[in-house]
């Protein structure tokens, strides 16, 4: 297939081209340059915009069975993961309806705009097979990073207890059929526990410095800061890190790939705003998460647009879109070290065909802006994923 005639932001510094073609075979961008001749068949796009997919870089999906559920609840009562309303659920809902609204934020996401998920998924081997189950013949990508239902109580994390080897077994066996471990957070977890998790081969990921209790727990449990223990898992990348002190970043700049920071679920939850000028001063690779679909919708657009006037409007100072963007897109693509995320050569044809005509769109001045707080799914003629069109038409 050859796209002619087509705007673009390529490479890892989203670089707008007004005019180039754009040759897709066996799935993957082939070839990007002006006058491609081909025998191929070919499709003018002179109205289109062409932008990587979308990755949701945190989700929890299966919880979509409680959206908006105990709105004014705490975060522990919410989804803590020993005690929360959304544990009650996930265990008492059949396995018939979990797979019913799974699917049904898969699909929402991919009319969004998201061509690949990472999500944390809850309940053990049973929890990831269902997830994987949910998304057969759903065309989207998913990092699905497993958990063994096991937690230590704050005595436990004193006493520094092991994982116990019947877990063990558990584990192993959770991480054939996973990507890797999706850790809930360091105090749910005794030090030997974070060890135990960090000698697992595949992606480690925990959540960390989310809320100021948790920050404080940490210290009153073990004098040490969350994200001080959270290394003891040799950690892929951290979600949240939203009351991350300095000193944390550059620990994590230094020793992780990167940071998932997800604003409007911390802001539902009354819990502050991460602060992303600090992240990147840190040298932290940013990238975006929606979080739980109990209460936050699965909608990168809504997560853009947010973060970067909420902000601007707390720093009163400017911010690039463009380094909001590229959170949603190329860096969460290096995060994975996947050929994501990105237009470019040998690269997943994973992307979004953006109507420049459209009605909140035209016309762009700023491309980056448009796309980041003007643009929604409303904007999308097509969603192609793998070099195929999954969602709309050209």
């Amino acid at each position: 297939m050859i796209l002619k005639n087509i705007s673009i932001l390529y490479g890892t510094e989203l670089k707008y081209i007004e005019s180039t073609d754009v040759q897709i075979k066996n799935g993957n961008f082939k070839k990007i340059s002006k006058k491609i001749s081909s025998k191929e068949k070919s499709i003018d796009c002179s109205n289109l915009l062409l932008i990587p997919g979308f990755i949701n870089s945190h989700t929890h999906i299966a919880d979509s069975i409680g959206k908006d559920l105990s709105i004014d609840a705490d975060v522990d009562s919410k989804i803590h993961p020993m005690i929360g309303l959304k544990q009650k659920l996930l265990k008492e809902t059949s396995k018939k309806s979990l797979s019913k609204y799974m699917k049904n934020s898969a699909k929402s996401m991919i009319k969004k705009g998201i061509t690949t998920f990472i999500d944390f998924r809850e309940g053990g081997l049973d929890g990831v097979l269902l997830l994987k189950s949910a998304l057969d013949n759903i065309p989207i990508r998913c990092i699905i990073l497993g958990r063994i239902e096991y937690y230590n109580t704050k005595n436990e994390i004193k006493q520094n207890m092991s994982l116990p080897k019947e877990y063990i077994k558990q584990l192993t066996q959770l991480l054939k059929n996973c990507d890797g471990i999706g850790i809930s957070g360091t105090n749910e977890n005794s030090n030997s526990n974070l060890q135990s998790y960090a000698k697992t081969k595949k992606i480690r990921a925990i959540h960390a410095a989310e809320t100021k209790d948790s920050v404080n727990t940490s210290k009153k449990l073990t004098t040490k800061s969350e994200i001080q223990r959270a290394m003891l898992l040799r950690p892929s990348f951290l979600i949240h890190m939203t009351f991350a002190t300095k000193n944390d970043l550059k620990l994590v700049a230094k020793n992780t790939r990167g940071i998932v920071i997800c604003p409007r679920a911390n802001s539902s939850l009354a819990e502050g705003i991460p602060d992303i000028s600090l992240m990147q001063k840190s040298g932290c690779n940013i990238t975006i998460g929606t979080d739980n679909v109990m209460i936050n919708s699965p909608d990168i657009f809504r997560e853009m647009d947010y973060l970067w006037k909420v902000t601007m409007g707390m720093s009163q100072s400017r911010f690039d879109p463009k380094q909001i963007l590229k959170m949603a897109t190329v860096n969460a693509g290096k995060m994975l070290n996947q050929k994501i995320g990105c237009i470019k050569e040998n690269y997943f044809a994973d992307c979004l065909f953006i109507n420049k005509n459209s009605l909140d769109l035209e016309p762009m001045n700023n491309v980056y802006a448009s796309i980041v707080h003007r643009a929604s799914e409303n904007s999308i003629n097509a969603v192609m994923i793998g070099g195929k069109i999954v969602n709309g038409k050209l």
